[in-house]
């Protein structure tokens, strides 16, 4: 039984139905998760309309029990029909909308621990779940060839996407190689895994193995080394293709008593790599089939292929079989003509064939990724309470608490203190985090004359290079400009809560998400909603993110004028104190009142841009005395407008 029993989703973008690698490749590591203990998810497109029916119907009535019934054995979820497959195009089709919106639904209502995406270019079932995912996100990719529509031409969304992915893995070299030039990250790779169910025997003649699935000129240079071989020595040529095929017209009268060509629909994979003693692949690096060549050598068959990555990384340097240079007919006719002839390079011991059977074991591939998902779930938070802390909060009353505003101490804004303390008290705020951009002063003069309000001191300091971040409980100025690393120790140093501002608005600068990952573990509280973002989606993504990793959610109006100010709130019990506000924050409700995003940009505007210095001055002053029903008789020790 694995740590810890976890709920994962496994997401194709290719119909169930369909005869594919990738599918082949979720069924069996599912099934290998499933002997482990976790409670595995296969959700796929789907042709089957029972299938999509009972799919939809198990989400929309029994969604608190459908992880109950992949208890032992994976179960699938058929979410709708995409548009036809063809196996000659090699993406997948594009998806219509009732498929997204039942994924949505899916990964919604469903609590999963893991959501592991397969393929997941834009659009295809694997997209949508990773857009919608509430899971940490695992994403592989397999195929090393390139995709022109998805590495070029949806290239910027399928990068906007990738951004949310927890972890990446790569089925080979290859793979890795081409995904870093378009979509550059930290990927692992981790070779997939074969089914062999057969004893390997030696055949008289010997028996040649070529798989049409590569390119057609891959098979022009098979013929034309065949061509080369000696017709006196004991050799006979299977070309076997994943569909349909029909043999070349010009075949000469010598080749055709000696090849044969078969489809799948006459022969499967297994059977062909079970009749044969060398697989030949010759393609050029247009159409290649590593899978193949991982089931060929768990087989015990010997490869003779070109020199590519894909193929080179799997065979080495001639330790497991023969290479020769793309194109290179006679080259390849040698080795043909070698191994046919020395019956000791076809020769597999029975040790050496554990140990490929074990190297490239689903077992083995299911244990990467297993050690993959711990070390996710380990980054997640801690929700336990503390329980002296929750005993002292339970008798508190209920506050509502704003979290992200600023003064006119802000180089942006033109609030003063005393509006703002009035309007805090006139809205019913019980507490507010005054969060002056790169300056603490007006945080201190608020707290200073707080009346029946508390404050919380904050900055929101801008980065060198990753976004704003923000320092709760904090008494000292915290420059701008260092790295996010640096400012967040600054906060832990003077005691503070690091507590992160629209990380996902892309209209402020943010933290991108790989770089929140780095610092995910001094991280005390994310905003999940702040009602200046323009795009609700930003708010929905910042969400997901505290969810997965269980970080307490928080909310601020990022008031820059007063009439914005509690346009959002917390509702929460009282606290005294950054460990009793954080233990608060983990069951607080967020009340949602967002005031018109147009209306407070405007306000800003006029109230900082559209007056001249000494009309703001008169302005600020007016509404000091409206505020206060007084002169102002303090000075507040404020800093730069521009620090």
């Amino acid at each position: 039984m694995p740590s810890e029993r976890l709920a994962i989703a496994q997401v194709t973008p290719f119909a169930w139905e369909v005869s594919h690698e990738v599918n082949d490749y979720v069924e069996r590591v599912a099934r290998e998760l499933s002997r482990r203990g976790h409670r595995v998810l296969i959700i796929a497109p789907a042709e089957s309309g029972a299938l999509v029916r009972d799919t939809r119907r198990a989400i929309r009535n029994h969604a608190d029990t459908l992880l109950d019934s992949a208890d032992g054995e994976p179960l699938v979820l058929g979410v709708g029909e995409v548009l036809p497959f063809s196996p000659t195009r090699r993406r997948a089709a594009s998806l219509p909308v009732d498929v997204a919106r039942t994924i949505e639904d899916a990964l919604v209502d469903l609590s999963l621990d893991i959501v592991h995406v397969h393929e997941p270019f834009a659009p295809s079932a694997s997209s949508v779940a990773l857009r919608h995912s509430r899971g940490l996100n695992v994403g592989s990719f397999h195929a090393p060839t390139e995709r022109i529509l998805s590495t070029q031409f949806a290239a910027p969304l399928s990068r906007l996407l990738f951004g949310r992915l927890d972890a990446r893995t790569a089925s080979y070299a290859a793979t890795q190689d081409l995904l870093q030039r378009y979509f550059p990250g930290d990927y692992r790779v981790i070779h997939p895994g074969a089914d062999v169910d057969f004893e390997h025997d030696a055949h008289d003649p010997v028996q040649l193995l070529f798989n049409a699935g590569e390119e057609r000129g891959a098979l022009r240079i098979f013929l034309r080394a065949l061509r080369a071989l000696s017709l006196d020595a004991p050799w006979h040529a299977t070309v076997w293709s994943p569909r349909p095929y029909t043999a070349p017209a010009t075949l000469g009268r010598a080749l055709r008593d000696r090849v044969e060509f078969v489809d799948s629909t006459r022969l499967s994979e297994t059977e062909a790599l079970a009749g044969a003693d060398v697989l030949v692949l010759a393609s050029e690096g247009i159409r290649t089939v590593p899978g193949m060549l991982v089931r060929a050598l768990a087989s015990g068959l010997v490869p003779v292929a070109s020199r590519l990555p894909a193929y080179e990384e799997l065979i080495g340097q001639g330790e497991l079989g023969f290479v020769f240079e793309p194109g290179d007919v006679q080259t390849l006719a040698s080795h043909l003509s070698r191994v046919v002839s020395e019956p000791a390079l076809r020769e597999r011991t029975p040790g050496q064939l554990r140990e490929l059977r074990t190297r490239f074991g689903w077992p083995r591939v299911a244990d990467e990724f297993g050690h993959i998902y711990e070390d996710l779930v380990a980054k997640r938070h801690d929700t336990r309470s503390k329980d002296d802390v929750r005993a002292r909060l339970t008798s508190r009353r209920l506050i509502d608490v704003d979290l992200h505003m600023h003064t006119d101490h802000s180089y942006d804004c033109a609030t003063p203190v005393e509006v703002l303390l009035a309007e805090a008290r006139a809205r019913g705020l019980g507490a507010i985090a005054v969060t002056d951009h790169n300056e603490i002063s007006g945080a201190h003069a608020a707290r200073a004359h707080a009346d029946g309000i508390a404050v919380i001191v904050g900055e929101e300091v801008k980065t060198a290079d990753q976004g704003e971040v923000i320092g709760l409980f904090i008494e000292d100025k915290i420059p701008r400009g260092m790295t996010l690393q640096e400012t967040i120790a600054e906060i832990k140093r003077q005691g503070g809560l690091v507590y992160v501002p629209h990380p996902f608005d892309r209209l402020h600068s943010v933290p991108d998400y790989e770089h929140l990952l780095d610092v995910i573990d001094d991280v005390d509280a994310i905003e999940v909603f702040n009602p200046r973002v323009a795009i609700s989606e930003f708010n929905d993504e910042a969400a997901r993110f505290a969810a997965k990793y269980r970080i307490p959610a928080g909310a601020g109006s990022d008031a820059h004028v007063p009439q914005g100010l509690g346009s959002v709130r917390i509702r929460m019990r009282e606290f005294d104190g950054p460990e009793e506000f954080l233990e608060s924050l983990r069951d607080a409700d967020i009340v949602r009142n967002p005031a018109s995003l147009l209306y407070v940009q405007a306000l800003k505007f006029l109230q900082t841009k559209a007056l001249p210095p000494g009309a703001r001055r008169a302005s600020r002053e007016r509404r000091v005395r409206r505020a206060t029903g007084r002169d102002r008789r303090y000075t507040d020790g404020r800093g730069s407008r521009n620090s």
